[in-house]
């Protein structure tokens, strides 16, 4: 799932220095599983399959070829997150994409994905998908500028409640 900040709220605060994106270190495990759980608990409810996967990224994500990326300042401070799960065909989601609260909206997320995509195109993923919810308007706005299209759902439901909307992404139609 996503998770840029679906409401208006105070403008963000700005970064002094750079914001690297970076992969997955041990060290950042608390921070994954922080910043997710914040905006969940903030917009929805934490599912088991949330608890599952921030409890053991590694199992969940990284055992099989996914990835975890953090985008950090120049002290290394977790600004944000977001994870890639590769499946055995090839598909590959973008999820668990998260954000600190007061840096919404300038930025951080935009980094992430260019972040994941090129992690994608790196892990030779066949097709790069997302489930969100129509609750979250800028995180979906988000993703719709970087290529990313509304699609019917390929399998009926998902693995998490909240989530009513699909989107693939689509090379051509990024608008950067």
């Amino acid at each position: 799932m996503n998770d840029a900040s679906p409401g208006p709220g105070p403008a963000p605060l700005s970064i002094a220095g750079n914001v690297r994106v970076v992969g997955f270190e041990p060290r950042w495990r608390e921070d994954f599983a922080r910043l997710n759980i914040e905006w969940l608990q903030r917009w929805f409810s934490v599912e088991p399959i949330d608890r599952e996967v921030l409890g053991d990224p590694e199992t969940h994500l990284l055992a099989d070829g996914g990835r975890i990326l953090f985008a950090v300042d120049d002290s290394d401070r977790v600004l944000g997150t977001v994870a890639l799960k590769r499946y055995d065909d090839g598909l590959v989601e973008l999820t668990k994409m998260a954000v600190k609260p007061a840096l919404r909206g300038g930025g951080i997320g935009r980094q992430l994905i260019a972040g994941a995509i090129a992690a994608f195109h790196d892990m030779g993923g066949r097709e790069l998908f997302l489930e969100s919810s129509s609750k979250l308007g800028p995180a979906l706005r988000l993703y719709e500028s970087v290529g990313f299209r509304h699609r019917p759902a390929p399998r009926p439901g998902s693995h998490y409640r909240r989530a009513d909307v699909y989107m693939v992404w689509e090379a051509d139609a990024a608008g950067d």
